[in-house]
């Protein structure tokens, strides 16, 4: 698992896009899902944060979220759809990892872009592997998705 700078640097187009689609309405915007104790899935929105290239949550200390996490590192998170039918869309899956360094926490609450609170848990997503799809030939019988991947190892 790599983080979002180091997915950059292998991908600067495509970390570009889903840049672009995670933060399109000027806030982060994104679902997360994450897995229950049960093993069934959980989706919750987010407002995931840039700060000194790595991308962040913030996580309210009583949230499900926060013990999903904790118990189980493994996440998805995707992109708010665009208001239009024919929208893009980034997802991004991997683990995250507890952010403890008072530093790195007060870089991201100040980057924050939406009203954050100094008690919430600091997660760092850590990605595996990202997907931008765009949609082509919307509205026609030839209406499809195109893919562009990345998994960490490709180059």
């Amino acid at each position: 698992m790599v983080p979002w700078k180091q997915f950059a640097v292998s991908n600067p187009s495509l970390a570009k896009v889903g840049e672009g689609l995670l933060f399109q309405y000027g806030v982060g915007l994104a679902f997360l899902a994450t897995i229950r104790k049960d093993g069934a899935p959980r989706l919750h929105p987010v407002c995931p944060v840039l700060s000194n290239a790595g991308l962040y949550i913030l996580v309210a200390p009583k949230s499900p979220k926060k013990w999903d996490l904790l118990r189980d590192a493994r996440y998805s998170l995707q992109s708010f759809p665009q208001d239009r039918p024919d929208s893009d869309e980034f997802y991004l899956s991997g683990k995250t990892r507890v952010i403890e360094d008072p530093s790195i926490s007060e870089s991201v609450f100040n980057d924050a872009k939406h009203h954050a609170s100094k008690d919430e848990v600091l997660f760092e997503l850590l990605i595996e592997r990202v997907m931008h799809t765009k949609w082509e030939g919307f509205g026609t019988p030839d209406y499809r998705p195109v893919h562009a991947k990345w998994s960490e190892g490709m180059e």
